[in-house]
Parts: structure tokens; sequence; C-alpha cells
């Protein structure tokens, strides 16, 4: 569960508003976002989109970024992201301040380590149900995956959140019965089994309960 290293994201104010403003932005290769939390009054801040998308892929997600706006510098945590449906390109961003040993809650992804006995040894399926769990901790020690070891899961066997290990300092905020990694049979095993119990209830015979009443004699 490896922190992630500091990220630094160079933001300018944006005095303007609307959604003309917000198009010329994004035209010029920035993204219009804004700037909240500590109980100050939201910025509308502007950052430019190539230096936005690195920070996101270096763990910037979910974790501390450092804004650098002008001669002063401030700590965030991006809280939202809005794409453009067709392009998915970032469209604007929600940014929240946090001190670097605030507790915050956020969603960190879930990360299979190895493969299942299930899947390895019987030919089953995994299926990863959540993708992210919420835990609460100091923002300056989130961890950037949540490692969950599935080698041991066999056939109809699962991880609950609550089994999922998390880094000290921290508490998990998903149900602790929510299904993260299932391993099942195969549909085609699946389809022999029901196959199989379907061949065997056919050859059993009903059973007959009393005795078959006697013929009566023909009469003369």
């Amino acid at each position: 569960m490896a922190t992630k290293n500091e990220l630094k994201l160079d933001i300018e104010a944006r005095p303007e508003m609307g959604s003309t403003s917000a198009r010329r932005l994004r035209a010029a290769g920035k993204i219009p976002g804004v700037l909240y939390g500590h109980g100050d009054a939201p910025e509308h801040v502007a950052f430019d989109a190539r230096a936005f998308d690195d920070v996101i892929h270096h763990g910037g997600r979910n974790g501390i970024i450092t804004l650098v706006i002008g001669k002063k510098t401030e700590t965030a945590m991006v809280r939202d992201i809005q794409r453009h449906q067709v392009s998915h390109k970032v469209v604007h961003a929600d940014l929240q301040r946090v001190s670097a040993n605030e507790n915050v809650h956020t969603s960190i992804p879930v990360v299979t380590v190895g493969v299942a006995r299930g899947v390895k040894e019987f030919g089953g399926v995994m299926d990863v149900v959540a993708h992210e769990l919420e835990i609460e901790g100091p923002a300056n020690k989130l961890p950037e995956s949540l490692e969950v070891d599935v080698t041991e899961l066999g056939i109809h066997q699962h991880i609950s959140a609550g089994e999922v290990k998390l880094p000290a300092g921290f508490k998990l905020l998903t149900p602790a019965d929510q299904l993260v990694v299932t391993v099942d049979a195969s549909k085609t095993a699946q389809a022999l089994e029901e196959a199989d119990a379907g061949a065997t209830a056919a050859q059993v015979e009903p059973e007959i309960i009393g005795e078959a009443p006697e013929e009566k004699p023909a009469e003369t």
C-alpha cells in the first residue's frame, strides 16, 4: 500500500465565470475549477489540462496535491471531476482544501493480488464486485490502493470489505459485509451441473403409495 509522492499543480484565479468563459479556457488547453474548504469562500480557478492529467495519472485522484498560486501554496484533494460524455476529457474539477495531517474520507481503488485457487485449479471465474472502498484517515498517509490477496479463494468463496487490511490509523466506511471479490464456477460448469441434476431427477421413478385396487371378476 504505497503512499503517493508529492504532487504539485499550478493554478490561477478565474475572474470570469459562465459557459462562454469556460469554453475559452478549454480551447486554450485549460480546465475551469472551484477551490473550497476550511471555511473560506469558494474560489473560481483554472489550471493546465495536461498538468492536471499528469497529476491524476500519478495518484492525484485521491491524494494530496500542493497547489501553487503565484508565491502562495495550499494543499488540497480532488473531490469531483466532470468529463465530456464523448471525448471523456476533463471539463471541470472541484478541489477541497485539506491539511497534511487532517482526517479525510475518500474512496481508494481495490487491487487484487495473486491468482485465485478456484480459478487456477478448477476453472472458476473471479469477479471484482467493489472496485473501490471508502476509508477515513490522515490525508498525508492515504494509500494509493488497497491490496486484496485472492490466492486462497476457492469456488463459491468471497472476500468482504471487513476482511480487507487497512493501513494503521484508518477505518473502513464501506459496510463490512459488502462483497469485494467472489469466485464462482464458470457458466459451462454450472450448465453441466444443472444438466446432471436434471438427468438424475428424470431417472428417479415415482414411488407408488398404497396397493393397487383389485380387479373385479367378469360378470357371466
